[in-house]
């Protein structure tokens, strides 16, 4: 039986484990398990593929995303670009493993916006900086989309929260939140910004998908926005993950 799994600490639920498994049951796929695999130390990893051969792809997630780099043999030009891999390869070369490190969290993002965008979405607003931010930089500058980072401090961003005003928010009609604020089980917390200057024009974006709708969608929708959560983006790469690891060996 061939295996795949998902690589960081802590895991609890699993968006990918649950994705796969019904996947593969209701397409008939035999012969591939897919399974959590919680390693507190990134350098534990080297272990699951060399002791056990079975492995051919590894999904990875936070804090790992840029510290198992170095274990890699080569890298996607997104990755590269990025600098962090949530998709790898494990291939055998003359009785060796071959690691491929992939961020299709571009691939996902990119294709669940494309279809949302019109002629008005020509400025974005990003709100985090952290890692989930860097697969939206990516495609919005693969997009020419101009786009400014607003973060709780000047030294992470373009713009701090307190900064936004009517101006900013009227010139900039696409805003993406990639800050953790809003996720279950804190749903009654949003992006500090001023939602009254938001109208039918603008389209919010919230990598969350738990909840299904969060307070910051909820608002934009409220006043007409356009609104669209992470769930899509997540089954896109979860598919080109599946791709990747049966075609690009």
């Amino acid at each position: 039986m061939r295996k795949l799994g998902l690589l960081g600490y802590p895991l609890g639920h699993s968006f990918s484990k649950k994705y796969y498994l019904d996947k593969f049951r209701k397409e008939e796929i035999r012969d591939i398990d897919y399974d959590l695999y919680a390693i507190a130390d990134v350098r534990d990893f080297k272990h699951l593929y060399t002791d056990d051969e079975r492995f051919y792809g590894f999904n990875v997630t936070i804090p790992h995303k840029q510290a198992i780099m170095p274990f890699l043999d080569e890298l996607s030009a997104e990755a590269e670009a990025i600098q962090a891999v949530n998709c790898i390869t494990v291939a055998r070369r003359n009785g060796k493993p071959y690691l491929k490190g992939y961020n299709t969290d571009t691939v996902g993002f990119e294709e669940s916006l494309k279809p949302l965008l019109k002629p008005q979405h020509h400025k974005a607003l990003v709100f985090g900086n952290g890692g989930a931010a860097k697969a939206v930089f990516y495609v919005l500058q693969k997009l020419n989309i101009p786009y400014l980072v607003v973060s709780r401090t000047k030294e992470k961003g373009d713009l701090t929260y307190s900064e936004l005003g009517g101006d900013v928010l009227r010139e900039h009609q696409i805003l993406i939140n990639c800050s953790p604020v809003g996720t279950f089980p804190k749903v009654d917390e949003a992006p500090d910004i001023p939602y009254d200057f938001i109208g039918a024009d603008h389209l919010l974006y919230d990598l969350i998908y738990n909840p299904e709708e969060t307070l910051f969608l909820r608002r934009g929708r409220e006043r007409g926005a356009t609104t669209k959560n992470g769930f899509e983006m997540l089954v896109i790469q979860a598919e080109k993950n599946w791709e990747i690891w049966n075609n690009e060996q």
